[in-house]
C-alpha cells in the first residue's frame, strides 16, 4: 500500500531491526505483537488513505488464511468452519482475541476484542479482521453471503458509508463490543470440500502450528464456549468432540493435557450459569435447572448442592 501511494515505509521500522526487505521474499518475517502494533500505528499516520483496514481486508481470500482456510473448507458445514476459525485463529497471526456467542434465533455472533485496548489501533484491526473474514466467508459460501448486522465499539468514522457498502448490511457504531452477527441459515450451509479424512489431517497440522501452550488453553476455552451454547441440551463428550471434528479419545486426551476433564468443565459452566440465573427471582428453580440441562428439578437441586455446598433456594436467599 505504501508503494502504491508513493509513501516511504522505511520509517515504520525504525528501531525494530526490521525493514521492508524482510517482507519482500517468500520467507515470512515474524513479529511480536508489540512490533506489529508499532508498525501499524506508524503506517496509519503516514498513509493518505481512509479506512486502510477495509482496503487491506478486501484484498484477501481463502489462500491468505493458509492451513486455517483449508481446515474451514474441509469442515462439514459453515457453523463448524466458523468454530474452527475462532479456535485456530492464532496460527494466522490474528492480533485480536476472538469468541462466539448466541445471537438469538439460532444465529451466532463473531466477537473481536483487543488484548490491550488501544483506541487508535482498534478501528484498523477491526476493519482488517472483519473485511478479510467477509472475503473468507464469501469464498466459502459464495458472493451472496452477508451478515445480519455489524456492531463496532468505536465511534463512526468519516468514511462510515464504506462499511455499509462493503458488508451490505446494517452497521452500527458506538456499540458495547465489536461483533458480526450471522444468521442461522448460513450456519447450516455445507462446505464445498468437506472430507472427514482430510479434515483430521489438516486439524492435526493446525494443532502443531498453534503457539506454545496456546492449544492447551484454547481447547478448554473452545469446549467451554460450546457447552454454554448448548447447555440446555445437556451435551455429552461425544457431542462436543463431534463439533470439533475430534474423536472422544482425542478430546479427552487434550483436556487431560490441559489438566482438566469434560466433567469438570461441564460442571463449572453449569454452576456459573445456574448462579447467574438464580439472581433473577422471576425464574423458578425448575426453569433454572432446565436452562442448564436438567429435566428434573430434584436432580438439579442435588447437583447444585454437590457443586456449591448449598441448595439453589438457599443460594438465592443469600443473594
Amino acid at each position: 500500500m505504501a508503494g502504491e501511494t508513493g509513501v516511504p515505509c522505511e520509517p515504520w521500522f525504525a528501531g525494530l531491526r526490521l525493514g521492508p526487505a524482510e517482507f519482500s521474499g517468500d520467507n515470512a518475517a515474524y513479529l511480536s505483537y508489540r512490533q506489529a502494533c508499532q508498525i501499524i500505528r506508524r503506517a496509519m499516520r503516514s498513509l493518505p488513505i481512509q479506512g486502510s483496514g477495509l482496503a487491506l481486508g478486501v484484498r484477501q481470500n481463502i489462500g491468505h488464511f493458509g492451513l486455517l482456510g483449508l481446515a474451514m473448507l474441509t469442515a462439514p458445514d459453515f457453523g463448524q468452519a466458523l468454530r474452527l476459525g475462532v479456535q485456530y485463529a492464532p496460527i494466522t497471526g490474528a492480533m485480536m482475541e476472538l469468541d462466539l456467542d448466541d445471537a438469538g434465533d439460532g444465529g451466532v455472533g463473531f466477537i473481536a476484542f483487543m488484548r490491550s485496548p488501544d483506541a487508535e489501533l482498534e478501528p484498523f484491526l477491526c476493519e482488517e479482521l472483519f473485511a478479510s473474514s467477509l472475503m473468507l466467508c464469501r469464498g466459502l459460501l459464495g458472493p451472496e453471503f452477508r451478515p445480519r448486522v455489524v456492531e463496532l465499539a468505536y465511534p463512526a468514522p468519516d468514511y462510515a458509508d464504506d462499511y455499509a457498502a462493503l458488508f451490505d448490511c446494517a452497521v452500527r457504531f458506538a456499540c458495547a463490543r465489536n461483533r458480526v452477527v450471522i444468521d442461522a441459515s448460513w450456519l447450516r450451509s455445507p462446505m464445498p470440500a468437506h472430507n472427514s479424512a482430510s479434515a483430521q489431517q489438516v486439524l492435526a497440522l493446525c494443532d502443531e502450528q498453534m503457539p506454545a501452550d496456546e492449544s492447551r488453553s484454547e481447547i478448554v476455552a473452545v469446549v467451554e464456549r460450546l457447552l454454554r451454547m448448548h447447555l440446555a441440551d445437556n451435551p455429552r463428550l461425544v457431542d462436543i468432540a463431534d463439533n470439533l471434528h475430534l474423536t472422544e479419545r482425542t478430546l479427552r486426551r487434550q483436556l487431560r493435557a490441559a489438566q482438566t476433564s469434560f466433567t469438570e468443565l461441564h460442571d463449572r459452566v453449569r454452576t456459573e450459569s445456574a448462579r447467574a440465573l438464580l439472581a433473577d427471582h422471576s425464574l423458578s428453580i425448575a426453569h433454572v435447572g432446565a436452562a442448564v440441562g436438567f429435566r428434573d428439578a430434584r436432580e438439579f437441586r442435588r447437583a447444585f448442592k454437590r457443586w456449591t455446598g448449598v441448595a439453589p433456594r438457599e443460594m438465592r436467599s443469600q443473594g
